[in-house]
């Protein structure tokens, strides 16, 4: 079973929402991206600028208050099986055992059960859980279920695969392992990936480009390509050099982002 990746086009995005007290809270200025097929995009920005809300947008778990993303030539109006998603919590189906999770999808599919089964594998080996396959997910490390997670993402071939902060919960042993695992598979099989993070160091070990958001009400800053091959060396001058570059555009935003809160607790 193969699927090809898609571009994808976020166009004059906007989100309102309402506060605790009613007031009116912009989450999102118009945000204009073209991410191309089998492109390796990163998000970062400060804390509270919109980042996971343009992600969800982007999945359809929520609608923008204006503007429009599309995949190829789609509107996005709803969650599909075309865009996989993975979350920092795992988001896994307890009651599922490994391969059943990553068979998911393939099952919502109406991929034989034979084919199914054997796509499931193919992903439990990429991410070295073949012999966890038959285990339950409670028996797992974090490390493990978020393996299973992105098997799961990966195995129905979509066009697009969204992933909100997922290493961020993990120690770094084992975030710096699945980054590897994940550009393994990436390099593959080439599916358009939006990733967000809050680690310099990330997104500049596995971007193609990083797009860097303002504070609230978040736009994009600046896009950054990353011209380093794969792998990235973390202690080479032009990999600290990048990591310098981008720090400082940080720093201002998170300034920024500061004085937006303490705006708001005067207000």
């Amino acid at each position: 079973m193969t699927g090809s990746s898609k571009p994808l086009s976020v166009r004059g995005i906007t989100k309102t929402y309402q506060s605790k007290t009613g007031a009116p809270v912009r989450a999102l200025q118009p945000i204009n991206l073209e991410i191309a097929a089998g492109e390796f995009l990163v998000i970062v920005g400060p804390s509270g600028c919109g980042k996971s809300t343009l992600l969800n947008i982007l999945a359809g778990f929520g609608e923008p208050s204006g503007g429009e993303a599309r995949v190829g030539d789609a509107r996005i109006t709803g969650p599909d099986i075309d865009r996989g998603m993975v979350f920092q919590s795992y988001a896994l189906f307890p009651w599922l055992s490994v391969v059943g999770n990553v068979e998911f999808g393939l099952e919502r599919k109406r991929v034989p059960r034979r084919e199914r089964r054997e796509i499931a594998m193919e992903y439990l080996r990429m991410v070295g859980l073949q012999d966890f396959a038959e285990r339950g997910i409670n028996e797992l490390s974090g490390g493990m279920k978020q393996r299973v997670a992105i098997a799961r993402a990966f195995a129905p071939q979509p066009s697009i695969i969204l992933m909100d902060e997922p290493f961020g919960a993990l120690d770094a042993l084992t975030r710096r392992f699945l980054q590897g695992q994940l550009l393994r598979i990436w390099q593959q099989h080439k599916k358009t990936v939006v990733f967000v993070t809050h680690s310099v160091p990330e997104a500049i070990t596995l971007a193609d480009r990083i797009a860097v958001m303002t504070a609230r009400p978040g736009r994009i800053r600046k896009m950054t390509a990353v011209d380093l091959s794969h792998p990235r060396e973390a202690t080479s001058d032009r990999f600290r050099d990048s990591e310098r570059e981008l720090y400082a555009e940080l720093d201002e935003e998170l300034a920024r982002s500061f004085a937006v809160e303490a705006g708001d607790l005067i207000a």
